[in-house]
């Protein structure tokens, strides 16, 4: 099963430019877009594995309360490519270092972070790193402050599915572990699995159509270096005192425990949790979403 966590994809108008820069290990352009004026807010997408495309929507929506929201690619996927692909060039030390250059680049003194599900993990990374630069930190069903969900993120999956559609996906899953890439494989895959990411399963279409679209290979060079890492900040921010959001539904993947440990690390923080509500708040309740949104920015 792929670690986490996937994004949204609809259409909005933003400004598109590469940042170009030579890091640590091989050459990259790091593909960023940005949407509206005002206080400037950088959204780090779900994955890992995936680009940025999905989260426009939620960047035009965040922007259209009055501030400047910008999303990027993270290395190796999108626009932001990469000349090799392998455990030198894919780690959390090096994907910090993205964000802290796309910064400089942008001539940022402090932005607001949002980290949605993974990108929850690589903000808690870059507060841990640079937590001067971060003005107010948003996390959404983000995936935690250690590796935790893995002891229950298969259950709670499967729980979010009925039987039929467990069976079916596991019936598409065996033909892709056979070898059947095929286009009718990998959707049908796709449109089982989405179910476990929406409360209101009209919403599954969404999910599904960006399933197919993550690149394994990173997806698992990043779980890996998080295993290398010994990823856990649990209860280590206790000089940060910047306020905090933390936000994501009852019926996520995410386990409210989850949720709970991030405010415990996190003192001046804010926990809402949303009724009927998934993986992605903006889906399923978004009027209650972007209202805690809204109010958190603007306090």
């Amino acid at each position: 099963m792929i670690f986490l966590f996937l994004i949204i994809s609809l259409m909005a108008c933003r400004e598109t430019t590469f940042a170009d820069k030579q890091d640590l290990k091989t050459p990259i352009e790091t593909h960023y877009e940005t949407f509206g004026q005002g206080e400037p807010i950088l959204i780090i997408n779900g994955g890992p594995g995936f680009n940025s495309e999905g989260f426009a929507f939620i960047a035009q929506e965040i922007a259209d309360l009055g501030y400047k929201t910008i999303i990027y690619d993270q290395r190796g996927t999108g626009g932001s490519k990469l000349n090799v692909v392998n455990s030198e060039t894919i780690t959390i030390y090096l994907m910090v270092q993205d964000i802290e250059d796309l910064r400089k680049k942008l001539k940022i003194e402090k932005w607001v972070v949002f980290g949605h599900s993974f990108g929850g993990i690589l903000a808690t990374h870059y507060a841990a790193k640079y937590p001067k630069r971060i003005k107010k930190l948003i996390f959404s069903s983000s995936g935690g402050v250690n590796m935790n969900f893995r002891n229950y993120l298969q259950g709670r999956i499967n729980n979010n599915m009925t039987k039929e559609q467990r069976d079916s996906l596991n019936y598409y899953q065996k033909k892709l572990d056979a070898s059947d890439n095929s286009v009718r494989t990998i959707y049908k895959r796709a449109s089982f699995l989405a179910n476990a990411y929406v409360y209101y399963k009209g919403n599954a279409p969404t999910v599904a159509a960006r399933l197919p679209q993550i690149d394994f290979k990173i997806n698992s060079l990043v779980i890996q270096d998080l295993d290398k890492i010994k990823y856990n900040y649990l209860n280590k921010f206790h000089d940060f005192k910047q306020p905090v959001l933390i936000i994501q539904g009852k019926n996520d993947i995410i386990s409210v425990e989850t949720a709970e440990e991030i405010k415990q690390t996190f003192h001046n923080s804010k926990l809402v949790l949303l009724d009927n509500c998934g993986h992605y708040g903006w889906l399923d309740r978004k009027d209650l979403y972007m209202r805690a949104i809204g109010t958190f920015l603007n306090n």
